[in-house]
């Protein structure tokens, strides 16, 4: 039996639940174009945004700690596959989408600047009073106008509803500007899913790192009531020091206990809203995806630990203070002296204005582009 496209809309419509996204109804793409034979429209979707230029260089990208630190720590790549497998499994859980949840996670941080939310920070200084930046935003631009791969069009030319999904990521770092995609409405499941599935990962994934590294100990998260819970799960007592094993144990527990809580409550939610469409979802006064309130407190109280600890740590304030600099002079540089940049880019000046297109720029880069560039510009003993 060949599954063709329709044949895959047919499953869809058989298995999703009422309020979840059907790649057949979709809105379409901007540019018309023939879907495929064998993947439906939000398949076709998440296969660009992995072969795309700005997914690759998310390898090299910090999530907390910078590339040069170890090979074992996350990156901006690793995170957003992390969010990727654990949006799929609430999707799943759910009756939603999973292709297009998958699609929404794999571009959530196209966006990203090197060095993280500091490069983000540094990079909306100096845009101040020229459009600013934000990485959401920066995100839709990738996947709209900056990505060259298609002879017919700039960007990817993704359906209406992965754009959507990519609009409005929200999560406790992110605040989004859905002008132009009815703002009006909430998030459909699918991007809602998507957003607690990436603050799902990072907090537990940035407590796993923040252990690897000794800037976080055992003793530290003493009195934490989500640690306390889940040693308890596992049936570890008080410990001062944690094996890799056990680690690997107590993230992967921690991890299941919030997806339960999430998928139970989300479930819960649903049922109680009595929605039975799409847009009938997207008009509530609230999102649905969401933790108990014993879950949401206890995570408020490990967030907030983490920022005290990890985010805030020295080693991580001293780097951040670092990058700013480095891409706070980079941007100076080239606005002095266009001429320093790379031609493809001053080629897109006049289209695009000096400021924006040194911000695409230096937005694109690796960490240790962004370095090297820095060195070849500021130190003498490096080659230009």
């Amino acid at each position: 039996m060949l599954f063709t496209r329709t044949k895959l809309e047919e499953i869809e419509d058989r298995y999703l639940a009422p309020y979840g996204t059907r790649s057949k109804n979709s809105k379409g793409r901007a540019f018309p174009e023939r879907e495929a034979d064998y993947r439906t429209v939000f398949q076709k979707d998440r296969d660009r945004i992995l072969h795309t230029t700005a997914f690759r260089r998310l390898e090299y990208k910090t999530q907390v700690f910078i590339n040069y630190e170890g090979d074992y720590y996350r990156t901006r790549l690793t995170h957003t596959l992390e969010v990727a497998q654990i949006g799929r499994t609430v999707a799943r859980a759910l009756g939603a989408n999973e292709d297009l949840v998958e699609a929404i996670c794999l571009a959530h941080d196209l966006g990203h600047p090197p060095f993280g939310h500091s490069g983000e920070t540094a990079l909306n200084r100096v845009m101040k009073g020229a459009g600013g930046f934000e990485h959401n935003k920066q995100s839709l631009r990738i996947v709209t106008k900056l990505e060259k791969r298609y002879p017919d069009f700039n960007g990817l030319n993704l359906s209406w509803e992965a754009r959507e999904g990519i609009v409005k990521h929200e999560t406790e770092y992110d605040v989004s500007d859905a002008t132009d995609y009815n703002p009006d409405l909430r998030g459909h499941l699918e991007a809602q899913i998507a957003n607690v599935a990436d603050e799902l990962a990072y907090t537990a994934h940035d407590l796993d790192d923040g252990l690897r590294s000794g800037m976080i100990t055992p003793a530290m998260l003493e009195g934490i009531t989500l640690w306390e819970i889940v040693l308890e799960s596992v049936g570890l007592r008080r410990i001062m020091e944690l094996p890799e094993l056990a680690r690997h144990q107590i993230i992967r527990r921690l991890i299941g206990l919030e997806m339960n809580d999430l998928v139970d409550q989300t479930s819960t939610r649903l049922d109680e809203s009595g929605v039975q469409s799409v847009e009938s979802l997207q008009k509530l006064p609230y999102n649905v995806i969401g933790f108990s309130e014993n879950m949401h407190r206890r995570n408020r109280e490990l967030k907030d630990f983490l920022y005290a600890n990890l985010y805030r740590h020295p080693r991580v304030v001293r780097m951040a203070v670092k990058a700013e600099r480095i891409l706070s002079e980079l941007f100076e540089a080239y606005k002095r002296d266009p001429q320093m940049l790379p031609r493809t880019v001053q080629a897109v000046v006049e289209e695009r204005g000096l400021e924006r297109a040194i911000c695409d720029y230096i937005a694109g880069m690796t960490d240790r582009y962004a370095i090297e560039e820095y060195k070849k510009l500021f130190d003498p003993d490096t080659r230009p």
